[in-house]
This record gives C-alpha cells, structure tokens and sequence, in this order.
C-alpha cells in the first residue's frame, strides 16, 4: 500500500543536478512511494512556442522545429547516463519523432491539438527519471497516466471522470509491489484514446487525485521555497512563511492568484481528509507547511499579483437595469467561452470582470455581446489582491499606480492597477 504521494515540479528536475537531488530526497524513505512529475524546467513553456510556430507555418514542418527541446533534453541525458547506448536515449528519440508528427498536423482544432503535444512534456521527463532511478538502484515502475486519469474531452482544461478514475487507480492497491517507486506523470488524462490535459500547473491536482482515490496518508508537494509564503519572494522582499494553513485558507489563495498550489488541488484531498506538506526540496530538513483540517485563526497579510489582466466593463444596450436576467445572460457567455473571472463588481447599470488577458477570448466576447451590450474594456493591467488585510497596508505598494477598480470585503482587498 501506499501511505505518501509526492510531487516533483519542473524546477525540482530541471537539469542533471536537480534529477539526482530528487534522488537524494526519495532515499531519505523506506516507503514505497507514489510519485507524480511535471514537465522538466520550463519544456511546457517551449512546447506551447513550438506549436504555435507549427500552426503559423504555412508550408511543411522541418524536424529542427524540434531543435530547443531536443537540445535540452540530450544535455540532461548526457549528464545522467554515462552508456550512451542506454535504451532512454532510443526512447527519448521514439517520443520526439512522435511529437512531430504530432506537431504535423495542423489542420486539427487548437485545443486538442494543444493538448496531443504539449503533453509529451511529461512524457519525457517521467521517463528519464524513472530510467535513472532504475539505473542507480531505485527500482521504479513508470505508469501511463492517461491509463488512470480519466476525463470528458473538454481539452486543455479536462474535469475528472471520478467514478472510472477511482476505479482504475484502486487496481494499484493489488498491483506489483516489489517496486519503491511508482512514477506517472502530472498534468495530463485522456478521453477515451485521445490525449487530454488538466489546465495549466496541474500536476499537483494529478497528485490529489491519486491520493484522494488511494486514500493516502499525506501529500507532499516538493518546491524551491521553504513552504507557503504570504508573498512571492521574485516581487517581495521579507517574506514570511506560513506554517500551518486551513484547507478553506488555501483555497482561497490558490484562487486568488498564489502560484505555490494549484487552485483545483485542495478540495480532493479535504474530502478525504488528507493532510497536504509543501516542502523545500533545496533544504529538505526545513518543517513544511501543513495544509490540514483545523481553524488557524492567527493569519498575516498575503499579497498576490496577477499581471496581464483585462477589465471588460459591459452596459446593457436597451439602458435596462444590469439586473438578474442580464447577469445570468452575460454568465452563461463566460461559462460558455471557458473565462474564469478573478474579480466582478456590478453597479445598477454595469457589470465589471477582470480576467487573464486573451486576446481571442476577448475578441470572441465582444462578438457574442455586441448585440445586446456595450463593452469597454482596458488590457495590460494588474490585479493586486491583499488577503487578511490592514487598513493602509496597500498604500506604499501601489503609490503612484492608477486605481481602476477597487473591492473589499472584512478579509480581502483587491484592486486593479493600470
């Protein structure tokens, strides 16, 4: 049985020292171990470069399309395996030659084409590392995560079939058990035979799930800071380290915006009552946060900025009132478009959003409301969110920045800066 699931991001193996690191880490436990992987450093980044080039590319495709990624995979290779005739390397070419036929084929819809390539970032990166671990005496089994995650074909950002999910992770409850390792990768499922993914930075929701489904004793998410902070330490100076956290806490900072835990993580693991650690894996020694049942009441301010914003203020045509049936209108247009809102505020005439700028969704917006609506709208902004909020806080971090929408409720204050 499995008592821990682990999750490893992409700067926890980023290159040949960060692989072995993790090793270190997962000698330290006599333990089998299920363990989840994202996509090595920043290959998800590249990949999304990669097909947008190959969608732009009017005639055929060239294999050196393909020249970043291969590049950096080979350097890590090449630092890992002293035998170059080792079968990853064989396996690694296997994987690239069927991304680029992957990648060849641009007439299928953006999504799903999305999701059939930029997935082999995992795909790679959790068979080097189970290659190197059986190579220096881990003896690990690598699992297909598209053999367990099982989702409706809603690509690029996939819902959970829970009830075949469940029942395709509990076969490993009999499965083999002679190995400590059980690697899969994050981020991605499928439907039916086709490749889906989660949403962006889900590999920490993977591990939710195979903990929710195994009911597991604790999670443990491997990151480069000591635990949650109360701020980003790229932005902010003196940051502070939040020890312990209530499952309801942590949910609302993964929605407002706090990038350490992935927004969709928390609730299958409260379900089951399943404490969560983020843990440094630069300094495996330091206490993590506890992420756990429980009313922790002493809370410090955090501060979240989300950039790249757009503010879209919508006015109903005929000069109605923006009442009940003009909202569930204009709701039933975000649902329908995949627009999540990170701030609303209404007023008797107008409905104000701030969203994740997009441009092709916000062209695509405008066209459904043009018949109906008048629509403003403002990109390049900032959304700078305070949660357990003093009064006056804000002021030296936001002097001389133009307030466009502010909103406040007894523990949040958010405003969008331009």
């Amino acid at each position: 049985m499995f008592r821990k699931v682990f999750k490893f991001g992409g700067a926890s193996i980023k290159d040949a020292d960060a692989v072995r690191n993790m090793k270190t880490i997962l000698d330290r436990y006599d333990e089998r171990l299920l363990v989840v992987v994202s996509a090595m450093g920043k290959t998800t980044n590249l990949l999304e470069n990669i097909l947008q080039t190959a969608r732009q590319k009017v005639d055929s495709l060239d294999y050196t399309i393909l020249e970043p990624i291969y590049r950096y995979h080979e350097t890590i290779l090449d630092a890992l395996f002293t035998d170059k005739q080792h079968p990853i390397f064989d396996q690694v070419s296997l994987l690239l030659t069927d991304l680029f036929e992957k990648l060849e084929e641009t007439h299928l819809p953006y999504d799903y084409h999305y999701d059939q390539t930029v997935s082999f970032g995992e795909r790679l990166s959790s068979a080097i590392v189970a290659a190197f671990l059986n190579e220096n005496g881990v003896k690990t089994k690598l699992l297909d995560a598209r053999d367990f995650i099982v989702t409706d074909a809603f690509f690029r950002n996939a819902n959970i079939n829970w009830d075949e999910t469940s029942y395709r992770i509990n076969k490993l409850r009999l499965a083999d058990n002679t190995s400590k390792i059980t690697l899969t990768q994050g981020f991605i499922g499928s439907f039916e035979e086709h490749t889906t993914t989660l949403g962006r930075e889900s590999s920490d929701l993977t591990a939710a799930i195979f903990a929710h489904c195994l009911d597991v004793e604790e999670v443990v998410i491997w990151k480069d800071v000591p635990g949650v902070l109360n701020a980003d330490p790229k932005r902010f100076e003196n940051t502070q380290k939040i020890n312990c956290l209530s499952y309801s806490e942590a949910i609302e900072l993964a929605f407002y915006g706090a990038t350490v835990i992935h927004p969709k993580t928390i609730k299958p693991l409260q379900n089951k009552h399943i404490p969560l650690k983020v843990q440094s894996f630069i300094e495996p020694d330091i206490s993590p946060t506890i992420i756990e049942d429980g009313n922790h009441e002493i809370y410090i301010p955090s501060f979240i900025v989300k950039d790249k914003q757009v503010l879209v203020s919508i006015y109903p045509l005929d000069h109605s009132f923006m009442n009940e049936k003009n909202l569930h209108t204009l709701f039933g247009f975000f649902d329908g478009l995949n627009i999540h809102i990170n701030l609303m505020q209404t007023s008797a005439l107008s409905l104000s959003v701030c969203f994740d700028e997009n441009s092709e969704l916000l062209s695509a917006l405008i066209n459904s409301l043009k018949d109906h609506f008048i629509v403003y709208y403002n990109t390049g902004l900032q959304l700078f969110t305070i949660r357990h909020y003093t009064e006056g806080i804000e002021k030296e971090l936001i002097k001389n920045r133009e307030i466009l929408l502010e909103q406040r409720s007894r523990t949040t204050f958010q405003l969008v800066l331009k």
